[in-house]
């Protein structure tokens, strides 16, 4: 059976952004944990062994394949900083038009560093996210 590599754990969050090399990146990471926290209200929580992730969903896929993931999160990375926000939700690129400088991949935007992106928009993004994962993905326990 398919087990996930990323899953919640009890490891530290402040630890591992204190773990990260470059001073910006960690002043970035610092930045973004209190901007996750206050947009999202839901404690910061280590996901795998490198993301910080907000929140979390249970996804079951048509092909039957499913598993928990944070709602929103981030990592900062020793290249770039990966954002993660709802793949699927179709509102997503119009708000990333907005972003500022960035390159994205299948699931993840890059930065270099918070200071080229719009934070509000950042914020909306997060929300938008948080709500289509939401609609999309009802949790049963609240029925």
């Amino acid at each position: 059976m398919y087990e996930p590599k990323t899953k919640e754990t009890e490891a530290s969050v402040i630890e591992f952004i204190e773990q990260v090399e470059n001073p910006k990146k960690r002043e970035d990471a610092y930045r973004l944990l209190d901007l996750f926290t206050e947009t999202t209200g839901y404690p910061a929580k280590m996901w795998g062994p490198s993301i910080i992730g907000f929140g979390s969903y249970h996804y079951k896929y048509e092909s039957g394949h499913e598993g928990d993931a944070p709602l929103v999160g981030f990592s900062p990375r020793k290249g770039k900083i990966s954002l993660y926000f709802a793949a699927g939700d179709p509102n997503r690129e119009e708000g990333l038009k907005k972003l500022g400088k960035h390159t994205t991949g299948k699931a993840c935007v890059y930065i270099n560093k918070v200071d080229d992106i719009d934070i509000e928009v950042l914020k909306q993004l997060i929300v938008q996210s948080v709500t289509f994962l939401r609609e999309t993905y009802p949790d049963p326990s609240n029925a």
